[in-house]
């Protein structure tokens, strides 16, 4: 009785382990998921905008530097492989200059009747909300992830693992909103 009762108290830390161990790759397989729905918004956003800058160039074809400016961002964006932190900082970039392309938008009054670039709004608007749709569903795996690595006793395993931290997908305060837009003309 004494052995079977020392086999258990023996195994118990063996069993948690190989529970929390499994726990932690199903977290990070989550955070991978998450992150290719993410990534996928993204490259629907990247698609979007060179539609949106075409119609706006046969409005405001003097306005070359801020269309040139959001091609740059876009295709440096799109071609951005690298971490979630620094991919992050690119994607902040091309959410302003958006912005400032629809800023520039409000003083063509026929550009912001031009059916196409109406649609390509609507779409944009829509592709925003799924983006940050998908960051939120990525931010919630991340966050459960770093619970798990950081609470004891599960980060005594992630710690003997070498499981490493994951970054959130974070945005400043200004990008926060959606670029603005006025769909009433």
């Amino acid at each position: 009785m004494e052995l079977i009762i020392v086999a258990v108290v023996l195994l118990m830390p063996v069993v948690y382990a190989i529970a929390t161990y499994n726990t932690l790759v199903a977290l990070r397989n989550h955070i991978s998921e998450a992150w290719s729905n993410v990534d996928t918004e993204l490259k629907r956003r990247y698609e979007l905008i060179p539609n949106l800058v075409s119609t706006v160039k046969g409005y405001a074809a003097h306005e070359r530097e801020t269309l040139e400016r959001v091609v740059e961002l876009r295709n440096q964006c799109a071609a951005d492989h690298g971490s979630v932190s620094h991919q992050e900082g690119t994607e902040k970039q091309l959410v302003g200059a958006v912005q400032k392309l629809f800023a520039l938008a409000e003083g063509y009054p026929k550009l912001k009747a031009d059916q196409n670039f109406l649609e390509l709004q609507k779409e944009l608007v829509n592709t925003e909300d799924r983006i940050q749709a998908a960051r939120r569903f990525y931010n919630g795996n991340v966050r459960d992830y770093r619970n798990k690595c950081e609470a004891f006793p599960s980060n005594l395993v992630a710690g003997l693992f070498s499981f490493k931290p994951r970054d959130f997908f974070d945005v400043d305060p200004a990008v926060r909103e959606n670029p603005s837009l006025n769909l009433n003309t």
